[in-house]
């Protein structure tokens, strides 16, 4: 579990969590619990999306994968387990200071989001598209569910640790989780062609090996590009209420259509 949970990458789901709690005046230790959360959620998708019946991966965050380190049933078991410790933290973290109601919201939030309305129904869907055509819609419909939907889990839960936050800003808030959703899935396509093994740190082309559809596929690649760019500037336009106070969401979008890795 520490080996996967711990083994680096880009930690964007839980600074999402921390920068949103910012933009709201949340204290910082009352957000540890609900971003270790998601990051473990993040962590278990990651070691079952790698085993040889889902992705086949030798390589995750530049180290092998956790079945090719400890076998295939331990990874099943450490995906389950590191799984089931999100959803405990999110019940028993003290210094969670939102009251029952709130907290059975994030509990709910990040269950939504892991399951078949998410990122398993995503996941299902991305391996029953293998080898098919799917229009720009069928496309979005996947990566909202398989990559935006723990995102968007990222800025809610911390939206949920204020209990008089306006409804509006949280609609605000979940469309702007939604854009860099899908430009975050946006620009790993475009970096599955255009980035290198060593750089990405996992299997460079794996997308292309497996016949997966991605929007470089759809779209071409400057197509694709210029989808990254739009949904970053509609991402923006979405935390014009916030103000400066939101500026470590505004670089957050900004960086996901600009690494490269």
């Amino acid at each position: 579990m520490r080996y996967s949970a711990l083994a680096g990458g880009k930690y964007i789901r839980p600074l999402l969590v921390y920068a949103t709690g910012q933009a709201l005046h949340v204290s910082l230790d009352e957000l540890d619990g609900p971003a270790c959360a998601v990051e473990l959620i993040h962590a278990y998708s990651l070691v079952h999306d790698d085993l040889p019946a889902m992705d086949d991966d030798d390589l995750r965050r530049g180290k092998p994968t956790c079945h090719r380190a400890f076998g295939e049933a331990i990874a099943i078991l450490t995906g389950d387990a590191l799984q089931s410790l999100a959803f405990h933290i999110l019940a028993h973290d003290p210094a969670i200071k939102a009251g029952p109601a709130q907290r059975l919201k994030m509990i709910d939030t990040l269950a939504v989001a892991s399951g078949s309305q998410g990122m398993a129904g995503g996941q299902a869907i991305d391996l029953e598209a293998v080898g098919k055509e799917l229009d720009l819609d069928e496309l979005e419909n996947m990566h909202i569910r398989k990559t935006g939907a723990l995102i968007r889990a990222s800025v809610t839960l911390a939206a949920l640790s204020r209990e008089d936050l306006p409804e509006n800003l949280l609609h605000q808030l979940g469309s702007y989780a939604r854009c860099i959703g899908l430009a975050f899935q946006v620009q790993d396509d475009i970096l599955d062609i255009e980035s290198s093994t060593e750089v990405l740190g996992k299997t460079q082309g794996a997308d292309r090996m497996m016949n997966k559809p991605t929007y470089p596929a759809l779209l071409g690649v400057e197509g694709a590009r210029r989808k990254a760019a739009e949904l970053h500037e509609a991402a923006l336009h979405h935390l014009d209420e916030l103000g400066a106070d939101a500026d470590p969401l505004r670089w957050i979008s900004e960086y996901i259509i600009r690494r490269n890795r």
